[in-house]
């Protein structure tokens, strides 16, 4: 796989997880978050442990230690962002929601360049187009009631550049298949121990609903079966960087949902020119990571010469 290949790939991803938001918006309230979590990692891993399980047991026979405790200390690290989305995004709408989640991208090269990892010209000039196509919606479209939600979004951010930036890092140690059922095994284990916290009669406190079942289901397989193997297969070869910018490209996605789908099944989106504005800036930040137009111009010095 070429860096091409893999940014197309961490595209896939985005745009499985960019259903993240509308998936949320039909999952009441009144459903913990730590039971979203529990139920749609566990139904993932167990999906991925029918189909790989050879490959699976032969993995951790391997690096059984390492690469379990490399997998609890990931699942930790992304079960706790993802509670803080979840909590975070009750207080916005599908747009706004969206915009906030890509403060990652910001996150990131100042925690690689605090880690003493060196940051590209590129990747900077890539991340502060993200950021400018970010903070020109969030400033016609924040109130002050969302201020403690997205408080707790940025802090997820922050959580979530830190798990880009290691499973980037134990990506290129470690079988992507294997890797990825115990990440989502050992998550949902640990949420779901939250879950008998908050609410110890778990799956009875849920209303059953049909478009209860039909969510946790999708999510299950496309956001976490699905995303997270193909993310880490991606990762081998993607940097930490390419993978934060890439993925806020949910932006995109995320407010063509809230543009097309019905307002039967999500508050629909106005497409505002600051809105626009926004979804420019987020592409034009992302064609500099897809297409690395440095690495073209190389091979084009290479060819003239």
């Amino acid at each position: 796989m070429n860096h091409l290949q893999a940014n197309l790939c961490l595209l896939c991803v985005t745009f499985c997880w960019s259903t993240e938001v509308i998936i949320f918006a039909c999952i009441p309230n009144t459903v913990s978050p730590f039971a979203t979590t529990s139920i749609t990692f566990l139904a993932g891993g167990i999906l991925l442990l029918i189909a790989f399980a050879r490959r699976i047991i032969a993995g951790l026979k391997k690096d059984t230690k390492k690469l379990l405790l490399r997998c609890v200390f990931l699942s930790a690290i992304n079960g706790a962002y993802n509670t803080m989305f979840q909590f975070g995004l009750k207080d916005f709408d599908v747009s706004t929601g969206a915009f906030t989640l890509s403060l990652t991208v910001v996150a990131l090269p100042v925690i690689m360049l605090a880690q003493r990892s060196k940051v590209d010209n590129q990747t900077w000039f890539s991340s502060a187009l993200v950021l400018v196509g970010i903070i020109v919606p969030l400033t016609g479209m924040l109130t002050k009631s969302q201020i403690p939600g997205l408080t707790i979004i940025v802090i997820g951010c922050v959580l979530r550049a830190f798990y880009i930036i290691k499973l980037n890092q134990y990506a290129r140690e470690h079988d992507p298949i294997v890797f990825s059922t115990l990440i989502c095994l050992s998550g949902g284990v640990m949420s779901f121990l939250c879950w008998m916290v908050v609410q110890p009669g778990t799956f009875l406190c849920i209303s059953w609903s049909p478009t209860v079942i039909a969510s946790l289901a999708i999510y299950s397989y496309f956001v976490v079966a699905l995303a997270i193997t193909l993310n880490l297969i991606a990762q081998r070869r993607a940097t930490p960087a390419d993978c934060a910018i890439i993925y806020s490209l949910e932006i995109v996605f995320s407010v063509l949902w809230g543009a097309l789908l019905p307002a039967s099944l999500i508050d629909p989106v106005s497409l505002t020119p600051r809105l626009l504005i926004g979804i420019v800036f987020v592409v034009l930040g992302n064609l500099v990571v897809i297409f690395d137009f440095k690495q073209l111009r190389n091979k084009r010095r290479e060819a003239g010469t």
